[in-house]
């Protein structure tokens, strides 16, 4: 009976401060995640890229880190963390394919965004709509016409054919 205590206190003791040692990874890998991502953002928002794109760029690389201190953590503690990186690309794969048409409205929106091809107020005829320009969001571009109808136009298509810009009067 004292030999199967020991051995269960043995047990403890050994994924006791492997738990523990798995948590603190966790915590301080989360904290160094979040001073990473804050680190990178602030930059981002004091450069000429748009405030939006900078707090994406931020949260992508907190939930990648995050993703890889759990995996860390999950190795700590003795979880085969293999089939966890296989099951993430293969997810990876599948939200790439399923989004494939929104994850090209999104790059191109960042390309919008980051090339200026033109700006706010500006008239344009471009993916087959004419108007002035009211706003540049993530995956569209909200144009005006002329007879003050607003017309919601994907980036891709925008991106993938001619841009016009009229001069001001």
């Amino acid at each position: 009976m004292q030999a199967e205590i020991d051995k269960i206190y043995g047990y403890l003791i050994q994924y006791g401060f492997n738990f523990l040692a798995a948590i603190l990874i966790f915590i301080i890998g989360k904290w160094a995640a979040k001073l990473i991502s804050d680190f990178i953002e602030k930059p981002l928002q004091h450069s000429k890229i748009e405030k939006t794109v900078a707090v994406f760029i931020r949260n992508i690389i907190y939930y990648a880190l995050l993703v890889f201190v759990s995996i860390a953590a999950l190795n700590k503690m003795g979880v085969e963390t293999s089939s966890f990186l296989a099951i993430i690309g293969a997810a990876g794969l599948a939200v790439g394919l399923a989004l494939q048409g929104s994850l090209s409205n999104f790059a191109s929106g960042v390309l919008l965004i980051l090339l200026r091809p033109f700006h706010l107020e500006d008239y344009v005829e471009a993916g087959g709509a004419e108007g002035t320009v009211v706003e540049i969001q993530i995956f569209s571009t909200i144009l005006t016409t002329k007879d003050n109808k607003r017309v919601i136009v994907p980036n891709a298509k925008i991106t993938s054919d001619k841009i016009t810009v009229y001069p001001k009067d």
